[in-house]
């Protein structure tokens, strides 16, 4: 049995890292914050921490031997290395950093995809997919002539494991899946999905974006081939995130973007001698605030314990649903067993839009829309809906408020 098995998070304590938590809006209307799938708030130690790489460290990394910039270079791969612990990566150079969970997946597509992948090759994506981890793979099709083909999900918006099954085949190169959807908070069953990908010698790529703020999360574990993140989803700053990928992959691959600090040697006679990994991939000066501001997020979670914010979520999650079904005519999208961090829902009578829009004049903020994630909303039947998601600083209260709100909102749209 786990130490922290008996203990509960302390959410006054969270919430005091917080500040932006105590605003108010629209004149002196408390903020209920419930769209922490878009972006999550940041604590005070990673505002801080940035804060003082500016005023304190301001130097480019790994060109300089001044002092300013050896401290500069040293929290940069320190935070290398808080990445690769806190996935369980076996090694710094697996680490890759990028701009977010979107470059990441477009550093793959035209790095590695590009060169191992030939016309008829066949490419599988989860219907439940973030447009993100969709658009750079028909980008590719259309230049490379392979072929996507989309795993289902049922009803209750659970990949359709049997189908999964039936798609892989002897032409099955890259599999692509989210560990838990945006748009309806499934989680999704990565070690398995991965385990049948290699058995029909297929790689596996999963958008763990969704996945890192609510639980633990081991690459190795999973299996993946590549798996990638977002640093703002995750307590952390905007302008940042990880590609993992295995070193041998990555080995092979060649650079995506050409610049300095991924290369060893420029001749005009000899041409380019490339850096080795992970400096490769990290052409140009990196966003090193970015990086320190991750690092420390990183540095939060593990102090806050992850166990404990993912059993919080998931009372947070309960609460809401059940909340949420005693509201007349509302219908919660993707009802699946295991869920993680958002729920999404439509109203009869009701747009998406003007609930969203109402329901932030009461100070409740919620994402409606797509969700960048318009195949599975068809799938659905709707093409937008209202979501509200949660982070380890959200209360009851708050969800109380929140469908308080809505019920109020209601009486004027319908």
């Amino acid at each position: 049995m786990s130490a922290l098995d008996n203990l509960m998070l302390d959410v006054v304590r969270v919430r005091e890292d917080f500040p932006i938590l105590e605003r108010r809006v629209h004149g002196d209307v408390p903020l209920i914050y419930l769209d922490s799938a878009a972006t999550s708030q940041t604590p005070t130690a990673v505002i801080d921490a940035m804060s003082d790489y500016y005023r304190n460290t301001n130097a480019n990394i790994h060109r300089g031997l001044h002092s300013l910039a050896d401290e500069a270079t040293a929290a940069y791969e320190g935070t290398r290395e808080k990445v690769r612990a806190f996935i369980n990566a076996r090694l710094t150079r697996e680490v890759i950093f990028t701009r977010g969970t979107t470059e990441a997946i477009n550093l793959v597509a035209n790095s590695w995809g590009a060169n191992w992948l030939n016309a008829g090759d066949e490419v599988l994506i989860s219907v439940m997919e973030h447009h993100a981890n969709i658009v750079p793979w028909q980008m590719l099709a259309e230049r490379l002539d392979i072929v996507i083909k989309v795993i289902p999900c049922d009803d209750d918006g659970v990949l359709d494991m049997a189908a999964y099954r039936d798609l892989l085949g002897e032409k099955t190169r890259l599999v692509c899946v989210n560990q838990v959807s945006n748009a309806l908070g499934s989680i999704n069953p990565v070690a398995e999905m991965a385990r049948l990908a290699h058995a029909h010698d297929a790689l596996i790529l999963v958008d763990g974006a969704q996945a890192v703020p609510h639980q633990q999360v081991d690459v190795r574990e999973i299996d993946a081939d590549f798996y990638v993140f977002s640093g703002h989803k995750m307590y952390g700053p905007t302008g940042i995130g990880v590609l993992y990928g295995k070193e041998a992959l990555l080995d092979a691959m060649p650079p995506w973007q050409g610049g300095g600090e991924m290369i060893r040697t420029v001749s005009f006679e000899n041409g380019t001698l490339f850096a080795d990994l992970p400096h490769k991939f990290e052409a140009g000066t990196p966003p090193i605030a970015e990086v320190i501001g991750l690092g420390k997020a990183i540095d939060w979670l593990d102090c806050t314990h992850m166990a404990l914010i993912t059993r919080w979520e998931q009372q947070l999650m309960r609460h809401a649903t059940e909340r949420m079904r005693e509201v007349d005519g509302l219908r919660i999208i993707g009802n699946s067993p295991d869920k993680a961090g958002a729920i999404s829902f439509v109203v009869d009578g009701a747009h998406a839009q003007d609930i969203g829009l109402l329901i932030d004049q009461l100070g409740v903020a919620i994402r409606t829309g797509h969700h960048c994630a318009q195949p599975v909303l068809r799938r659905f039947g709707v093409d937008a809906t209202c979501r509200a998601s949660f982070a380890a600083y959200n209360t009851p209260e708050e969800i109380d408020l929140f469908v308080e709100a809505l019920q109020r909102v209601l009486t004027m749209v319908r």
